[in-house]
C-alpha cells in the first residue's frame, strides 16, 4: 500500500500528516525525552479520549472489583498517560534503526523460540494487546522474521503508514480475515505473531472467563495449532522504567489444543490475564473488551 495517493492531499488528512510528522520527529529524541513526550502527548489528548477513559474505568471495575475505588483510579490515570507512550512507541516500530533499538531490548526466552521451530511446523508468537505490543513486534523481528496479522485501521492514511512499516520490517503482512494464509507461513515453518485478546463479534467467537467476566473469544489460536500443529508460544513486551523493554518467551503450551474449543479458549485467556496482573497499567484497557455477551443476557456492560 503506496502513500502516495490523491486521496491523502485532501485537508480532512492534513491533521493526520502533522500527528505523523511529530510521530516521525519523536523517533529522535533521547530515551528520556521520548518519555516525557508520552506523558505529554497523554495529557494534550485528553480532552479527545474522555470516552476512552470511561471505557478503560468500565473495564477496571469489571476486571478488579476487589480494588478500592482509589486504587482503580490510580491506575486509570497511569494507564491513560501510558497510552501516550503508545504513539511514541508505534513511531518507535515504524521508523527506528535496528541499531537503536538492539541497545534497549532485553530478551528472556528466546531459547523456547528456538525449540519450537525446530519442530518444523511454525511458531504462534502469542502476545496480548499490551500498550508496547506495536514496539514488541520489531523488537522481536531484530531476531527473528515473523508474519503478522493486521486488522485494517479505521485511518486510510495511519493504515497505509501501518501497512508500509510492517512490510517492511516483518517476512509478511496477513490480515486478520484471511486465516488461510497465517496457516500457509506456518507450514513453511514460520513464525506468526498474533493477539487474540479483543472482541470480534459474536459471530467469530466463543465465550470464555476474562477476569471473572464473559468475554467473547476467537478460539481462531487453538484451531490454527491444530491444523498446522505450530507451537503456541507466549510471548510479553514489558516498557521499564529506563525506557527499556524487555521481551519475555515462555515455553510452548503443552497439550495444546485440546480439541475442547471452550477450554482451550480458557486457557488462552487465562494466559494473558495472568501478564496483564503483573503489569496492568499497559495492558490496552480502552478496549470494550466485554461488549459481546451471550444472547439472552440484558443489559450491556457499557453505558453509552
Amino acid at each position: 500500500m503506496t502513500l502516495f495517493q490523491k486521496q491523502f492531499l485532501h485537508p480532512r488528512f492534513w491533521l493526520s500528516w502533522l500527528g505523523l510528522g511529530l510521530m516521525r520527529l519523536s523517533v529522535c529524541l533521547p530515551v528520556r525525552l521520548q518519555m516525557f513526550s508520552g506523558r505529554l502527548v497523554a495529557w494534550v489528548i485528553t480532552p479527545l479520549t474522555s470516552a476512552r477513559r470511561r471505557v478503560a474505568k468500565r473495564n477496571l471495575e469489571l476486571c478488579f472489583p476487589e480494588w478500592t475505588e482509589q486504587r482503580r483510579t490510580d491506575l486509570l490515570d497511569e494507564n491513560m498517560r501510558t497510552m501516550g507512550m503508545l504513539l511514541i512507541e508505534t513511531a518507535l516500530s515504524w521508523w527506528a534503526s535496528d541499531k537503536s533499538l538492539e541497545k534497549r531490548v532485553r530478551y528472556q526466552g528466546l531459547d523456547h523460540l528456538e525449540a519450537g521451530l525446530a519442530k518444523g511446523k511454525g511458531v504462534i508468537l502469542l502476545t496480548g494487546h499490551f500498550t508496547s505490543m506495536e514496539l514488541g513486534g520489531r523488537l522481536i523481528m531484530l531476531k527473528k522474521p515473523c508474519y503478522v496479522m493486521f486488522r485494517p485501521l479505521k485511518n486510510p492514511l495511519f493504515n497505509a503508514v501501518m501497512v508500509q512499516a510492517r512490510t517492511h520490517h516483518s517476512e509478511g503482512v496477513v490480515l486478520q480475515e484471511d486465516p488461510r494464509a497465517m496457516i500457509r507461513a506456518l507450514r513453511k515453518n514460520k513464525i506468526v505473531w498474533y493477539a487474540p485478546d479483543q472482541d470480534y463479534g459474536r459471530k467469530l467467537s466463543i465465550f470464555a472467563q476474562f477476569f471473572g467476566n464473559t468475554a467473547a473469544t476467537v478460539p481462531a489460536t487453538a484451531r490454527m495449532a491444530k491444523i498446522s500443529g505450530a507451537a503456541v508460544i507466549p510471548f510479553v513486551p514489558r516498557r521499564e522504567a529506563d525506557g527499556s523493554y524487555t521481551l519475555t518467551l515462555s515455553p510452548a503450551l503443552d497439550g495444546f489444543p485440546t480439541g475442547d474449543d471452550v477450554a482451550d479458549a480458557q486457557r488462552i485467556n487465562d494466559l494473558i490475564e495472568e501478564e496483564v496482573r503483573q503489569s496492568p497499567e499497559q495492558y490496552y484497557w480502552v478496549h470494550r473488551r466485554f461488549k459481546t455477551q451471550p444472547e439472552g443476557k440484558k443489559g450491556s456492560l457499557y453505558k453509552s
